[in-house]
C-alpha cells in the first residue's frame, strides 16, 4: 500500500512538473469582444501585463509576431514590463516596447514595479529615470494618472499609478472612490472610458469611479490554476484571489484581467499559461463575449 501511494505521488509530482515547465516557457492569444453605443468606430487593441522582461524566441520575436498577426490598431500596457531588482536588465522590456511604439500607437500605465523604479530612484541606481526617458524617447505615452482622447473612436483611455500602500501583502487595502477622483479627476460621461489599473482587486471602485472597462493584470493569473477553483495565488501572498484572469462585470461596467506574459517572485507557472489578449471594441453591439481558448506560442 505505502509503495502504492508513493508511485500516486510520484506520477502528481511529475505531472506538475511537466505543467510547470510546459507554462512557465509558453503563451496563449485570448480575445474579447466589447460592444458600446458611445464606441464610434471598430477599434482593436492588445493588451500588454506583466512581462518581467521575459523573452519568447530571440528578440521576442514569437511574441511581436503574434501581435503582428492580430493587427491591431493601438497596444495599451497595464504594468509591469520590467522588474524592479537593482542593476536587472531592462533590455528584453526596452527592445519590445520601443519596436511596439514604433509602429503602433502605444498607452502604457505603470505596475508597481515601474513606480518603485521611479519613486526610488537612489535604490535603484537611476533604473527608473533611465526607463522614463527611454519611453519618452520611443513615443511610448506614459499615463501617470492621466488620460488621452480617441475623439475619432469615442474613447478616453486613462492611465492610473495605484499607490504604493494598495500593493501591500496579504489583505485588501482600501481604496475609495474619493481618492481615486483625487488621482484622476472626475471620468468623462460622453465618452467610452478605457482604464488602466495595474492591481484588480479594486474594481469596485474603478466601476463607481466610472471606468466602463477597466484593463489589469498583477495577479500572473494566480501562479497555479485548479480546476473550479481557478488561481490559487495572488501576488499579494492570498489564497484563490477573486479577480485571477478573465472576465468579469459589474452594474453594466466590465474588467479584463490578463493573466500576464511573464512571472516574479513565483518563477512559474502551473496549468497557468502566460496571456497575451486582444480586445475589438465595436459599436452599437449589446454584449461582450470571452474566448479564453486560443493559439499558443511558446520556447524562450
Amino acid at each position: 500500500m505505502a509503495e502504492f501511494v508513493l508511485i500516486c505521488l510520484l506520477a502528481v509530482c511529475g505531472v506538475f512538473g511537466a505543467a510547470a515547465v510546459r507554462d512557465s516557457n509558453r503563451f496563449v492569444t485570448v480575445s474579447y469582444r466589447i460592444s458600446d453605443v458611445r464606441i464610434r468606430k471598430r477599434v482593436r487593441l492588445v493588451l500588454l501585463a506583466d512581462l518581467h522582461n521575459k523573452q519568447y524566441g530571440r528578440n521576442n520575436e514569437k511574441l511581436l509576431g503574434r501581435i503582428a498577426a492580430a493587427e491591431p490598431d493601438l497596444v495599451v500596457c497595464a504594468g509591469d514590463m520590467v522588474t524592479s531588482v537593482c542593476g536587472k536588465s531592462m533590455e528584453p522590456a526596452k527592445s519590445l516596447v520601443g519596436r511596439l511604439a514604433a509602429r503602433y500607437p502605444f498607452y502604457y500605465a505603470p505596475g508597481n514595479h515601474e513606480s518603485r523604479l521611479f519613486r526610488e530612484s537612489e535604490e535603484y541606481g537611476g533604473m527608473g529615470e533611465e526607463y522614463r526617458d527611454f519611453l519618452k524617447s520611443s513615443g511610448a505615452v506614459l499615463l501617470e494618472n492621466g488620460s488621452v482622447s480617441l475623439p475619432s473612436c469615442g474613447i478616453r483611455i486613462y492611465g492610473l499609478d495605484i499607490p504604493e500602500d494598495k500593493y501591500r501583502k496579504f489583505r485588501k487595502r482600501r481604496f475609495p472612490e474619493e481618492e481615486l477622483e483625487h488621482l484622476l479627476g472626475q471620468a468623462s460621461r460622453d465618452t467610452y472610458c478605457i482604464l488602466l489599473a495595474h492591481h484588480p482587486a479594486y474594481f469596485d471602485t474603478y466601476a463607481q469611479w466610472g471606468a466602463d472597462l477597466t484593463l489589469s493584470g498583477h495577479l500572473h493569473g494566480g501562479v497555479m490554476r485548479l480546476p473550479f477553483l481557478g488561481g490559487v495565488l495572488s501576488t499579494s501572498f492570498t489564497l484563490f484571489p477573486r479577480y485571477d484572469g478573465g472576465l468579469f462585470e459589474k452594474a453594466g461596467r466590465k474588467m479584463v484581467v490578463s493573466r500576464g506574459l511573464g512571472s516574479h517572485t513565483i518563477p512559474i507557472r502551473v496549468f497557468n499559461p502566460a496571456e497575451l489578449v486582444v480586445i475589438d471594441l465595436e459599436p452599437e453591439g449589446k454584449e461582450m463575449t470571452g474566448n479564453g481558448a486560443g493559439s499558443e506560442a511558446g520556447g524562450v
